[in-house]
C-alpha cells in the first residue's frame, strides 16, 4: 500500500496499461501477417499468369512450377497482336466501358439526388423496390429482355449493351447513401437563395460527392469490362466482339498455344489494373464515406 502511494500516478497508470498495449500489439501485428498471407494467396495466380505469358508453350505447365521465367519470350507480346484482332476487341470493350461508365454515374448519381433530397409521395417506397431489382438475378429475366431488343432491332449492335447497362441500382443506392452525409441545411438554403434542383445536383453535390463518383466509376468500369455473358447474347458479329468474347474464340482456336493464351489475359487485365491502382485511394475513401451517416 505504501509503494502504491509512493509511486506516482501515471506511472501506475503506465504500468497497468502495458500489458493491454503488448495485446493490442499482438494483435496488429498477427493482423498483418493474416493480411499478408490473404494478399499473396489472391497475387499468387496473377503472378503465375505473368509469368507464363514470359514462357515457351512447353515451358508453362512444367513440374515442379517454374515461378521464375528465366528465358522470358517477349516475342510473345508481339504474336499475340498479329494471331488475334486483339485491336479491335480491345477498341469495343473500351467504348463499351467508357460510354456505360459515363451513363451509370451520371444517372446513379442524378437519382440518388432525387432520392436522398427531393421530398415527393412515395419517395421511399419507390427506392426499396428499385433497389430490391438487386436481389432478382439477371438470368430469371434476360430472355425477356433478349426478345425486347430483338423487337426493337438492336441485337448485334453495341447498342444493345449500352441500353441495357446504362441504369443500375447499385450505383443509385451507393451515391444515396453519400448524399445523405450531406446537411440538409446546405441544400435548404441554395434553394432559399433561388438555386433551382438541377444547380444544386450541379453546383454543389457532385463537387461534394467526388470520392463517391470515384467509387461509382470504377466499380462500374470493372463490371463492364469483365462482361462476358451480356457481349455473349448480344453480339454476333466478330468485329463487335469484347476482348472477353475475343479471348474465348482465342481460346477455341489455338488451345494448345498456352503462352499466347496467358499473354492475352494479360493485356485484357492490365488496363482496368492501371486504372484500379491510379484511383484506389478514391475508391477507399468513397466507400468509407458511404457507409457513414451525418
Amino acid at each position: 500500500m505504501t509503494t502504491l502511494l509512493q509511486t506516482p500516478p501515471s506511472r501506475v497508470a503506465d504500468d497497468e496499461l502495458q500489458p493491454v498495449r503488448r495485446l493490442s500489439g499482438g494483435r496488429r501485428v498477427l493482423g498483418y501477417l493474416t493480411l499478408g498471407v490473404a494478399a499473396v494467396v489472391v497475387l499468387l495466380p496473377f503472378y503465375w499468369m505473368v509469368m507464363s505469358s514470359l514462357k515457351s508453350n512447353n515451358d508453362v505447365f512444367t513440374v515442379p512450377v517454374q515461378w521464375i521465367a528465366t528465358d522470358p519470350v517477349w516475342s510473345n507480346y508481339l504474336d499475340i497482336w498479329s494471331k488475334s484482332d486483339m485491336t479491335t476487341w480491345l477498341g469495343n470493350t473500351v467504348l463499351l466501358s467508357a460510354v456505360v461508365t459515363l451513363l451509370q454515374v451520371f444517372t446513379g448519381s442524378f437519382a440518388a439526388y432525387g432520392f436522398a433530397k427531393v421530398r415527393f409521395p412515395g419517395r421511399d417506397v419507390l427506392f426499396l423496390a428499385y433497389i430490391g431489382t438487386l436481389a432478382v438475378p439477371w438470368q430469371s429475366y434476360m430472355v425477356p429482355q433478349f426478345v425486347m431488343m430483338s423487337k426493337l432491332q438492336l441485337t448485334d449492335t453495341l447498342w444493345a449493351i449500352v441500353a441495357l447497362q446504362a441504369f443500375g441500382a447499385l450505383g443509385v443506392f451507393l451515391m444515396k447513401q453519400f448524399y445523405e452525409t450531406v446537411p440538409d441545411e446546405l441544400i435548404d438554403a441554395a434553394r432559399i437563395d433561388g438555386m433551382s434542383e438541377y444547380g444544386i445536383y450541379r453546383r454543389i453535390m457532385l463537387p461534394l460527392s467526388v470520392p463517391a463518383l470515384a467509387s461509382l466509376t470504377l466499380i462500374t468500369l470493372v463490371t463492364t469490362w469483365n462482361d462476358y455473358l451480356g457481349p455473349l447474347l448480344y453480339l454476333r458479329s466478330p468485329d463487335l466482339w469484347t476482348i472477353q468474347l475475343g479471348l474465348k474464340s482465342f481460346i477455341n482456336q489455338y488451345n494448345a498455344e498456352y503462352a499466347l493464351i496467358m499473354t492475352g489475359s494479360v493485356l485484357s487485365v492490365l488496363p482496368i489494373l492501371v486504372i484500379f491502382l491510379a484511383g484506389q485511394r478514391y475508391f477507399v475513401e468513397g466507400i468509407a464515406t458511404t457507409g457513414l451517416k451525418g
